[in-house]
């Protein structure tokens, strides 16, 4: 499995969807709460390329990007694959 990490707010809808499909997926992964450690905020928008938002999803090396982009890899069969290495 790759080292997946998701930065996220404890109040986000999309942060929780994409934390519930991760999980669906099996998928062990570690969660930065950008709300409770403000200093990752700026990692964070370095390693997204200025992406700001939240969550923010790598998989690997790879930046996935937000919520609708993680369910748009599930959609098109590439998740699992990104998933596994």
């Amino acid at each position: 499995m790759q080292k997946v990490e998701i930065y996220t707010k404890g109040y986000c809808p999309f942060c929780t969807r994409a934390t519930s499909l991760l999980k669906a997926k099996d998928a062990d992964f570690t969660n930065f709460e950008i709300d409770k450690q403000p200093e990752l905020r700026g990692p964070m928008i370095e390693r997204a390329n200025g992406q700001s938002t939240v969550p923010q999803i790598f998989i690997g090396d790879t930046h996935v990007g937000g919520c609708d982009d993680l369910f748009a890899l599930d959609a098109a069969g590439k998740l699992d694959a990104m998933l596994k290495g």
